[in-house]
């Protein structure tokens, strides 16, 4: 049964919040009784609808009953079971189904209390356009000669690609690779097509100008086929054809064409002598193999994945999961479950949540044994044979070891920094006394201005939590109805666009007798707000927050020092208390700089792309259906630009020749 919380014997507990807690628990009880005995997926919900755990089970009955049938005390899973308010289940037919399902819903639902894996971008491949195509006479230019290019998102038919690669760098290294050897093409089709003369990589040796006819289409169609091969890790092959054709030139005296393969094997000769792999000795199986070695330490995980692929190692790249401690408590609460090591888990939760959905190699290279049920599941996902080692031999206990110190070094890089940028926040609530329960909680949001001249007003706002800059929680506002270059009442715009519905909910809450921070709901006002400005912009922001009722302590400014001179900085408080300086190599100034040159960063790059839309408008009048790219420039020619386009009356867009006025009311509309 569930044992209620232990309570204070000074604390008074509403009787109504009791009822409500008991209610909870004897509803969740008889469901826990009404479970079946079968393969399934639980999910954990809080009384907000916050997910806060998905764990699969063989038999949801036992699973389940688990965590409440004991009494948890203060552990993370009695933490994490005290606040369940609902749950629900899936029923399937295995337990391979079941680690599906699981997966699906961690990388949809983002619980709090799972090993999480931010799947923060795609991969990147590099692309060969129109490979597949059958390269005929009547085919267009570009499609005969296909050409290389670096590439992100969907895959098609219609191309051949090669990946996936660990990062940018490894892509743009394999294309330098191809132009040294194979001298394909770069160069995007619009420009390949209006070229009356070789560019300056043909006079370096980079590329064979197929698009002044300096190659045949059959040669050029030959060298991307050994492109291909070579990308696939059949050097060999690629060596042995490129020698058999050069004998036979020089045999038919044909020594130009011979000195060219010549210098092309030489060229593929020191490519394969540069790299780390000895590709000659590996075998079929070891052309494409991902490499994953795990480290645990201080509460923090690192998966770092190397990657190998047509038998080159292209590098490899870190990852770092979150929830590690919660989950790995969870998972040790659960009686029908056998214990793991931390590091298995973390690298089973890493295998399920990165190749869902994506592409699998023939083999995996594992620091630490997996259950084989997830590599079966990988089998069948991706409809090709998956084989896991982890005590490999020769070539592949090397690539193992070099992604093993990978893991370490990244880690300890982590933890390095993640310490520094405690001592950093620490120092900062100590500065400005912020009672805060936690300083993995503090947040701290940032505001900055940014126009040319008062031409393209935008404001933007970070944020700062758990001790990191939280990206996904940035916000820009374009600042509209001000006279330009007025910063004052762009900060009062975007101050009360920022705080004006968090006020009102503060105040709904007041008058319903619910404290602050209770009731739920995804609305909370930041521990410290810094604007970043001197006394104007701290009295403007004082102004807003006495308007909507909110705490003037909160505000901070960051004022630019004697000589504007970085380190010399003070702060201004809206509350009326002193100046504070806090020197130069204070552990606090150093992050109020961090995220307030961050706040200054996300406003500049969003003014400036703002500015660049509206000054050239060309996407705008793009998107308009009958205004094709002669009509576009007689249009910007005409008006000077495509502010005078805007400007423009549907009789005078009439005037321009080509633009009937129907299609001069369609673009009066489509600017307006």
């Amino acid at each position: 049964m569930i044992e209620p919380s232990p309570v204070p014997a000074d604390t008074a507990v509403p009787s109504d919040t009791a009822a409500q807690a008991a209610a909870v628990r004897d509803r969740l009880l008889a469901e826990v009784a009404a479970l079946p005995p079968l393969p399934g997926v639980y999910r954990y919900f809080d009384s907000n609808g916050t997910v806060l755990y998905v764990g699969k089970a063989r038999s949801l009955k036992k699973r389940v009953a688990s965590y409440f049938q004991k009494d948890h005390g203060g552990s993370r899973i009695g933490h994490m079971v005290g606040r369940i308010a609902r749950m629900e289940t899936t029923v399937v037919r295995t337990e391979a189904e079941a680690l599906l399902l699981e997966n699906n819903l961690i990388k949809t639902l983002n619980p709090k209390f799972n090993i999480l894996f931010r799947d923060d971008k795609s991969y990147p491949y590099l692309k060969i356009t129109g490979a597949r195509t059958s390269g005929n006479e009547g085919d267009s230019l570009s499609t005969r000669f296909p050409r290389v290019a670096y590439y992100r998102g969907a895959v098609d038919r219609k191309h051949r690609y090669f990946g996936p690669y660990p990062g940018a760098w490894a892509v743009k290294e394999s294309i330098q690779l191809i132009q040294k050897v194979f001298r394909l093409r770069t160069c995007e089709d619009t420009v390949f097509a209006n070229r009356s003369r070789p560019c300056l990589l043909y006079q370096i040796h980079r590329c064979t100008a197929p698009c002044v006819g300096f190659i045949q289409a059959e040669d050029y169609a030959r060298d991307v086929s050994h492109a291909e091969r070579f990308l696939l890790g059949e050097t060999q092959e690629v060596l042995d054809d490129l020698q058999g054709r050069m004998m036979a030139h020089a045999e038919s005296l044909e020594f130009e064409k011979a000195a060219d393969l010549r210098n092309q094997i030489s060229a593929l000769s020191r490519v394969l002598h540069q790299q780390s792999v000895e590709t000659s000795s590996l075998t079929t199986s070891d052309k494409d193999v991902d490499i994953l070695a795990v480290r645990v330490q201080g509460g923090r995980a690192c998966v770092n994945l190397a990657m190998v692929r047509g038998g080159r190692h292209l590098g490899d790249r870190a990852y770092f999961p979150a929830h590690v401690e919660d989950a790995t408590a969870l998972a040790e609460a659960e009686d029908d479950a056998p214990t793991q090591p931390v590091e298995v888990q973390v690298l089973e939760a890493f295998i399920a949540q990165h190749y869902l959905g994506n592409a699998v190699p023939f083999l995996l290279v594992l620091s630490h044994a997996v259950d084989k049920a997830l590599i079966e599941m990988l089998s069948a996902q991706s409809g090709t044979r998956v084989s896991a080692q982890h005590q490999p031999r020769e070539q592949r206990r090397i690539w193992l070891e070099m992604a093993d110190k990978g893991a370490q070094i990244a880690l300890a890089r982590l933890l390095a920094e993640e310490g520094s940028q405690r001592e950093r926040t620490r120092a900062l609530a100590e500065a400005l006394q912020l009672d805060v329960e936690s300083l993995d909680q503090l947040r701290i949001e940032c505001f900055d201005i940014s126009h040319t001249a008062g031409e393209s007003t935008q404001a933007s706002c970070v944020v700062f939590e758990n001790h990191q800059m939280q990206n996904a929680q940035y916000r820009r506002y374009n600042i509209a109805g001000i006279t330009g270059g007025d910063d004052y009442a762009a900060m009062r715009q975007v101050l009360t666009r920022r705080y004006g519905k968090i006020a009102e909910a503060l105040a709904a809450q007041a008058q319903e007798g619910v404290a602050p921070g209770e009731g739920g709901g995804k609305l909370r006002m930041p521990d410290l707000v810094l604007v970043d400005g001197g006394k104007g912009q701290v009295s403007m922001a004082r102004e807003v927050f006495t308007a909507l009722g909110l705490d003037l302590s909160l505000i901070v400014g960051v004022e630019k020092g004697e000589g504007r001179k970085v380190g010399l900085e003070e702060l201004v408080f809206a509350d009326g208390r002193p100046k504070v300086y806090l020197g130069h190599d204070s552990a606090a100034l150093m992050l109020v700089a961090q995220i307030r040159d961050e706040a200054h960063r996300f406003a500049i790059t969003g003014m400036r792309a703002r500015r660049a839309s509206v000054r050239t408008g060309g996407s705008k009048l793009e998107e308009i259906p009958g205004v094709g790219p002669k009509k576009r420039a007689r249009l910007l020619q005409r008006f000077g630009g495509a502010r005078g386009v805007a400007n423009a009356s549907v009789d005078e867009l009439c005037g321009v020749e080509g633009i009937s006025r129907q299609l001069a009311e369609e673009i009066y509309r489509a600017l307006h």
